[in-house]
């Protein structure tokens, strides 16, 4: 397909088929995540295809508890949201079946390949994502263009030692974040709504529009 189609379709897919997913489909949407840019092309990102169900039905049973604190944080509006309410009723149907998605994909990275050049800033660090998170992105629209449905999420970090342990994830790596992967149960969408470009891009200086 179009690429700039699949860009602006790719949406986060919350319901799912119960068909299977094969391997050579995932292995196809991996491959594509290789050509995702990487600091020094050290290449740090894994992943890991879990479909084994009781093993998705304990990432499931880790994942509903910081899903249920955010969630009822967002009901009360501690927590800022970019979409009607009804957003988090759909989030919870996924979260409460995620152990029924055909497959669940956990991208690790090797912690020594990355240089988070922005440690020393006394702010949250971000720059090491710059070597995992455009592979995940390269992923998500390999997907797409095979007709899958995904959705990344990164709350199962919050019990990183204990999914480590449980999928034999070495030391020295680090889970970056846990992607569903199946087939929608409803048609993508010709195009995601997001923010007017006016506002996003800016001109030589920060506020000045391009």
């Amino acid at each position: 397909m179009d690429l700039l189609d699949a860009i602006r379709s790719t949406k986060t897919c919350r319901s799912f088929r119960s068909d299977p997913v094969a391997d050579d489909v995932l292995l196809r949407a991996i491959s594509a995540a290789r050509y995702a840019p990487t600091g020094g092309n050290r290449q740090p990102v894994r992943f890991i295809v879990v479909r084994d169900p009781a093993v998705k039905r304990q990432l499931r049973d880790w994942y509903l508890g910081p899903w249920q604190a955010y969630r009822d944080r967002a009901r009360a509006g501690a927590v800022r949201i970019g979409g009607a309410t009804a957003l988090i009723d759909r989030a919870d149907r996924f979260a409460e079946h995620l152990h029924e998605v055909p497959a669940i994909v956990v991208v690790c990275a090797e912690l020594a390949s990355l240089h988070a050049s922005d440690v020393h800033l006394g702010r949250l660090s971000i720059v090491g994502g710059g070597s995992v998170y455009p592979a995940v992105q390269n992923f998500l629209l390999a997907c797409r263009a095979e007709g899958l449905g995904t959705a990344l999420t990164t709350l199962l970090c919050l019990v990183e030692p204990e999914v480590k342990a449980l999928l034999a994830i070495p030391d020295g790596f680090a889970t970056a974040c846990h992607v569903a992967v199946g087939y929608p149960t409803h048609p993508f969408p010709k195009e995601l709504k997001r923010r007017p470009v006016e506002e996003i891009a800016f001109a030589e200086r920060f506020g000045t529009r391009l």
